[in-house]
């Protein structure tokens, strides 16, 4: 089994679902709901190399941003 923190691993469908369960379940330990949390599908046919896909993050309220940004920042201080 490859290990997904390895900078030459190139992610699957199926690492990047499972990386969205996992920060979903580390989001909603803290409160926090993303409803547009989802893997960006189209990033895996970028032309760039390799191709990786993302995780989209986006469209949450500024609630939402700010109490992400308030738990990021206590994780990092820890």
């Amino acid at each position: 089994m490859r290990d997904p923190q390895s900078p030459s691993a190139t992610p699957t469908a199926y690492d990047m679902e499972l990386c969205v369960v996992e920060l979903r379940a580390a989001l909603a330990a803290h409160g926090i709901t993303l409803p547009s949390l989802r893997v960006d599908l189209p990033t895996f046919a970028g032309t760039y190399p390799p191709p990786a896909g993302l995780i989209a993050l986006g469209n949450c309220n500024t609630a939402t941003a700010s109490k992400l940004a308030a738990v990021l920042r206590e994780g990092a201080a820890q």
